[in-house]
């Protein structure tokens, strides 16, 4: 899709010929607005999010039922935020910087059903799409109590339907799961990045894998081609669903009570800052754009992506969104941080995310290694480490000239000390103990 050559891509931002090199950087969106310019003219709102939060609510005695480990929380399934000190501690020894801010731990790592932050969006999709289907066979009206949809009946309905999607691997994981669940016939097309244990563990769901030795682009491409031949599939497109981006928002609607139980208050002088690992943009743009729905300019969001597949960086930065690709830059688009090995971002996502999105920051795969074992040994608190590439924001974003002029910019130097800083896990918690062996080891 690339129109333009590569010397021209890399004179589109100053930061592009440090990133085609495979530089960590960090990177400020030029582009960022004021939270009232910006929302009234986005194509989703607040009382999207609110629809979407309304429909999981429905769905929690279906959930309650069907996975029992939700039950605690009454059919919601939601993270704890969790103070990480210790590992704040370590961080600043290690790096030998100081860490103004609260640093807390947003562990949808530890999300029920799918141990992602993808359980958000991939799973509210499947409910979404179970939903229409029941509603237009007459199995259930608005006001029914959900857990009939776990009935033979509806099972036997919803096994005529397929559900498809591409994934290198936790997307993946949330809709199979999910689907299986529900009784669907499920088909995962499974990028060539995707550990073996995430197949093993959808075959042991039911969970038709399909393997490609292409990239996620690839699968995703050959997934949509299947499910649109066959008027009984429903693909799930990770590249352009509003029904992902709208479950991931909600997020935003569960944080704001979190923080306010926990007497933390998010305004100017007390801001909220959040560095999320990103991929294809689904997950951290829902995410975002439901924390700007809720806080406003209150809030700064960082998308955080490996040097070798930074593809919402390049998209961004080059303005080109969906129609540039990391391997125009130069890069392999090859990490060891399965869940962003994504060469092309969601143009979608992006168009979204440029007024809102205060910046990236990239790290390197050996880094992810070293604070996957440094949060292990100061809190006992297990990720993949592709869900610590949320922590170079919490090192680098600060120490770098542009974090320096964003905060003389915005005024965050005179208030940091009072901020919160979230570093968004977004997996680990399914991750089987051979495989946590072997990340221990890794780069050392």
């Amino acid at each position: 899709m690339q129109s333009v050559s590569r010397n021209e891509l890399l004179a589109k931002d100053p930061v592009l010929p440090r990133v085609a090199a495979g530089e960590e950087v960090v990177w400020i969106n030029p582009k960022r607005r004021p939270s009232c310019e910006v929302l009234p003219s986005l194509p989703l709102g607040i009382a999207d999010i609110l629809d979407a939060e309304a429909r999981l609510r429905r769905f929690a005695p279906f959930i309650r039922l069907r996975f029992p480990e939700t039950e605690s929380n009454g059919g919601l399934i939601e993270s704890p935020l969790t103070s990480i000190p210790a590992m704040q501690a370590a961080l600043e020894a290690r790096h030998g910087i100081a860490i103004p801010e609260t640093l807390l731990l947003k562990q949808d790592s530890h999300l029920a059903i799918a141990g992602s932050v993808k359980a958000r969006g991939g799973i509210y999709e499947v409910l979404k799409h179970t939903e229409e289907l029941a509603l237009q066979h007459g199995l259930i009206t608005l006001s029914d109590d959900y857990s009939r949809l776990a009935a033979p009946e509806a099972r036997a309905l919803f096994s005529r339907f397929t559900v498809q999607v591409g994934s290198t691997g936790n997307l993946g994981l949330s809709i199979g799961i999910a689907s299986a669940a529900v009784g669907y016939r499920v088909i995962v097309h499974m990028s060539a990045d995707a550990r073996a244990w995430k197949k093993a563990l959808l075959r042991r769901h039911g969970v038709t894998v399909l393997e490609y030795e292409a990239d996620y682009g690839e699968a995703v491409k050959e997934g949509r081609a299947r499910s649109d031949a066959d008027p009984n599939s429903y693909f799930i497109d990770d590249e352009n669903s509003k029904d992902l981006f709208l479950g991931y928002a909600v997020a935003a609607l569960r944080l704001k009570n979190q923080l306010a139980e926990r007497q933390i208050i998010v305004d100017e002088i007390h801001p909220l800052i959040v560095t999320i690992p990103c991929g294809v943009g689904g997950a951290p743009g829902g995410i975002t754009f439901g924390l700007k729905q809720v806080f406003g300019d209150d809030v700064h969001c960082f998308f955080a992506e490996p040097t070798q597949a930074p593809c919402m960086l390049a998209g961004m930065a080059t303005g080109l969104h969906s129609a540039v690709c990391v391997q125009d830059l130069g890069l392999s688009g090859v990490t060891e941080a399965d869940g962003l090995a994504v060469a092309r971002p969601s143009g979608f996502v992006g168009s979204i995310m440029e007024p809102l999105l205060s910046g990236e920051v990239t790290v390197r795969d050996e880094q992810l290694y070293r604070w996957m074992r440094l949060l292990e040994g100061s809190e006992g608190l297990f990720l993949e480490p592709s869900a610590c590439t949320a922590f170079c924001g919490v090192t680098d974003l600060w120490q770098s000239e542009p974090g320096k002029a964003y905060l003389k910019q915005t005024g965050l130097q005179d208030c940091l000390a009072q901020a919160a800083h979230i570093a968004w896990a977004t997996g680990g918690a399914l991750v089987p103990e051979i495989e946590r062996e072997k990340y221990r080891v890794a780069y050392l």
